[in-house]
């Protein structure tokens, strides 16, 4: 299929940069529209940058009216300040975004979510990321792809000790996760966003959820 459309939440980050680049480079894409707060700097015949306030989606509806929607929205609790900002991110902004796109008959969603997700988790951040899945579920897209990736590696703006330290161990300890444990091994951004885009591509209909193994076979 030619001659599709994509909107981008959260092109600024790790994923969702990488994720934008590649959709402006993709001969399979006509149109890229990305919903931002402060405009990246990028430049594209392709490229439709829209600023929005993510507590007022409503006001940009017609924005959803494409092909594919890439989630790439995430934080961490301590950037938020409190779980309830993250849950704003993680949850309440990437499900909005989702009810817009099915109203405007958008066909498939693909979203970052993460290793773990589990609804019932004790863990709030695990229990977050299971919730829209969950809750994604429920708007039963033609097409709905998920993506659970670990450690992300890649050149963040902000400096983060914990992932920079994992970031350097992982040549040691990642050859030794196979088996079921292969799904907690690192993996580029990079590799996330074209495993995104090579899905996206299929356009298979039915739901779907990508670990390691899925997402580095895809991802050429």
């Amino acid at each position: 299929m030619k001659n599709k459309s994509a909107l981008i939440l959260g092109a600024t980050g790790l994923i969702g940069n990488e994720l934008l680049q590649l959709l402006l480079q993709s001969d399979t894409y006509e149109r890229v529209t990305v919903l931002v707060r402060k405009p990246v700097a990028v430049q594209h015949p392709k490229l439709t940058q829209i600023p929005v306030d993510f507590n007022r989606l409503d006001n940009f509806e017609d924005a959803f009216a494409v092909h594919d929607i890439f989630c790439c929205l995430g934080t961490t609790i301590k950037k938020a300040g409190a779980q309830s900002a993250f849950k704003l991110v993680d949850f309440e902004y990437p499900l909005k975004a989702a009810q817009l796109a099915k109203k405007q008959g958008a066909r498939q969603y693909l979203i970052v979510s993460a290793i773990g997700a589990d609804s019932r988790s004790k863990v709030f951040y695990s229990r977050t990321k299971g919730e829209i899945e969950e809750a994604l579920r429920q708007l039963k897209f033609p097409s709905l792809h998920i993506f659970r990736p670990s450690l992300l590696l890649g050149k963040r703006n902000e400096f983060r000790l914990g992932e920079k330290a994992a970031t350097l161990l992982s040549p040691v300890f990642s050859p030794l996760m196979m088996g079921s444990l292969k799904k907690y091994k690192p993996i580029q951004a990079k590799e996330v966003a074209q495993a995104m885009v090579a899905v996206a591509n299929g356009n298979q209909s039915g739901e779907f959820v990508y670990d390691w193994t899925e997402m580095k076979r895809n991802d050429k």
